[in-house]
């Protein structure tokens, strides 16, 4: 089961918008695509949360976009910023991207952010969003977010 980033948003607002503040807090991520043979392929890109959905844009024919291309499945970790204290927690995202090449839409999303051309748009769909963070400096706080599920938090000592 997967969903979008509105809907993801609708249900859970608060969890939501922590993860877009910690996405918006910097510039570049990695993502995580699967090779061919497999194995994860780390790399870093910006991504956009506009029009209720969590897109990523990246240069025409990189290894990453082969690989979501191929097999959609994806992996999405904010950057921890400089440091050691992790403003906002730790964020993960985990979906398929499926690309966009509707013109309109593309065209739509390129005069919003202005990317280099000519570039590959994925939209996302949702399977995972993970948040981990530090509680009164004693407990250690996972929220996993799966559609169809509320959210989940366990506290560790």
């Amino acid at each position: 089961m997967a969903t979008n980033w509105a809907a993801f948003a609708a249900t859970e607002p608060g969890l939501a918008a922590l993860a877009e503040g910690r996405f918006g807090a910097f510039r570049h991520h990695v993502l995580v695509t699967l090779r061919a043979d497999g194995t994860p392929r780390t790399s870093g890109l910006e991504v956009r949360f506009l029009h209720g959905e969590l897109w990523l844009g990246m240069m025409p024919d990189s290894l990453k976009a082969r690989d979501l291309l191929r097999d959609p499945r994806f992996a999405l970790q904010a950057n921890p910023g400089p440091g050691t204290a992790m403003g906002g927690g730790d964020v993960r995202i985990g979906g398929r991207a499926f690309e966009v090449t509707d013109p309109e839409t593309k065209g739509a999303y390129g005069k919003e952010v202005e990317p280099p051309q000519p570039f590959h748009l994925f939209r996302t769909e949702l399977t995972e969003v993970v948040r981990t963070s530090v509680e009164d400096d004693r407990y250690l706080v996972v929220q996993v977010f799966r559609p169809g599920e509320p959210v989940r938090t366990l506290r560790r000592t």
